[in-house]
């Protein structure tokens, strides 16, 4: 069985199609492609953000939003199957920054939170 794959492009109410005959990956222009498709992913909830380099996206969730990562990840799941696109869990990683000096002072309810699924966390 075949795939094939077309850009398809409208300006000015114009359209134009040209079939995809070879992956962007790994070519020069490959990271600017990504940015460009990515310009759409954003972050679901206010206060957070995302990053978006090369082909890597990084969602910033700051400590007082730690209870929405579930959410950024749904989030950033159905933006890759609108895009025809999978997240690669295999290839992501969740890393937690805490202030260690304040988790002195607050060790008694200071609790790491649950693993999200598929994603490994950095030590």
């Amino acid at each position: 069985m075949w795939t094939y794959y077309f850009h398809c492009t409208v300006f000015c109410e114009e359209l134009s199609t040209l079939d995809i005959t070879a992956s962007i990956q790994g070519s020069a222009i490959g990271p600017a492609a990504y940015v460009v498709t990515a310009a759409d992913l954003v972050a679901a909830v206010a206060g957070n953000s995302m990053c978006k380099y090369d082909y890597n996206t990084y969602i910033i969730i700051p400590a007082n939003n730690e209870t929405t990562r579930h959410a950024e990840l749904t989030n950033m799941q159905k933006w890759a199957a609108r895009n025809n696109l999978k997240l690669n869990c295999n290839k992501s990683t969740e890393v937690n920054f805490r202030d260690h000096r304040r988790r002195r002072h607050h060790a008694a309810t200071a609790t790491e939170p649950a693993p999200l699924p598929g994603i490994a966390r950095a030590q």
